[in-house]
């Protein structure tokens, strides 16, 4: 048995749930595994194995989570926790994720976005919790991934003046567009990491994952992580309208927000290009690549606005289409 194993074992024997049978569950783009236990009974309970060796941080998984819960949302109770080694037992919310609802009941895909845009309205009207700031500068610098890493893997060269220029440009931008007062951004609000709660009311339906990177940030970033989604097609109808919908709801400027929802859109898909490529080519995860070109096209779409002006034509000149030929040289 490794250490791992050992540790796990040993956390598990403090828990009522030692003697339960256990069972592997999809993980994601981290370093954390998941297992499902499950009891003689039929109970179940999800264990988290997030290993510090690797970078991994249980805590703040555990402060968002209890904060979510604390609005009335539907993040995963803590039902056992182990710091130190990076274990944690969770309430199980089950495996109706919102990408696989869609593929099997398709006729509920407005419904299942409402509800989730409507999470995003109760969370941001909530007190905010002390967080880190994803600003401008940090932005900046993460939307130049896809110079270092799409665009360098691609031409199997980086080009330090371009990014450091376009990273300066963008970062003015950002400062003048996406102003307001900040809100908990989850920054992975998506199908994938949603599950649906129908016997649960209100906002409480939508049922929270991945939120452990959440940082304080602009209302529309959540948004666009939802409606602009790297996995899925979400219809050009539900993302109009779900935007309207959070305009309305949460009463914010219309100009205003659909220009940073803009411009947070080409950032947020920027920094996926870079992400997806150093996930193939540093980690050997080559199946990221297929999911480049709906990335590229949200990114592209958005260079039309006027507030991308200053950017766009170098981002445009740059930046290497996603072409069969391109994509096979990110694949290791």
């Amino acid at each position: 048995m490794s250490d791992r194993n050992t540790l796990c074992e040993s956390f598990l024997s403090q828990t009522p749930y030692a003697n339960w049978q256990r069972g592997p569950l999809a993980g994601d783009a981290s370093n954390r595994r998941y297992e499902r236990l499950t009891s003689a009974e039929g109970q179940t309970v999800v264990l988290m194995d997030a290993p510090p060796e690797k970078g991994e941080d249980i805590r703040p998984f555990v402060r968002i989570a209890d904060y979510l819960r604390a609005q009335g949302l539907s993040a995963p109770e803590i039902l056992a926790q182990d710091p130190e080694n990076g274990f944690l037992l969770l309430e199980d919310l089950g495996d109706d994720l919102y990408a696989r609802i869609i593929e099997r009941e398709p006729v509920l895909e407005r419904e299942l976005y409402e509800a989730a845009t409507d999470a995003l309205v109760a969370l941001h009207q909530a007190p905010m919790p002390e967080l880190e700031s994803y600003g401008p500068r940090l932005m900046a610098e993460m939307a130049g991934l896809a110079f270092s890493k799409y665009r360098a893997g691609i031409l199997g060269e980086g080009d330090a003046d371009l990014q450091a220029r376009f990273e300066n440009q963008f970062e003015d931008i950002l400062r003048e567009t996406v102003k307001g007062d900040p809100v908990l951004v989850q920054r992975d609000y998506h199908a994938e990491n949603l599950l649906w709660l129908p016997d649960r009311d209100g906002v409480a339906r939508v049922g929270l994952l991945d939120f452990q990177d959440a940082r304080a940030g602009h209302p529309a970033y959540d948004l666009v992580s939802l409606l602009q989604d790297a996995r899925r097609d979400v219809p050009a109808g539900i993302e109009m309208q779900m935007i309207s919908r959070y305009i309305t709801a949460a009463g914010a400027d219309e100009s205003g927000f659909r220009t940073a929802y803009t411009v947070l859109g080409v950032q947020r898909n920027l920094r996926i290009l870079g992400v997806f490529a150093r996930l193939s080519l540093d980690y050997g995860k080559p199946h990221y690549v297929d999911l480049i070109p709906r990335v590229w096209d949200h990114f592209f779409r958005g260079l039309d606005h006027s507030a991308l002006a200053p950017v766009a034509g170098l981002l445009r000149d740059s930046l290497p289409a996603p072409t069969p030929e391109n994509l096979d040289r990110l694949r290791p």
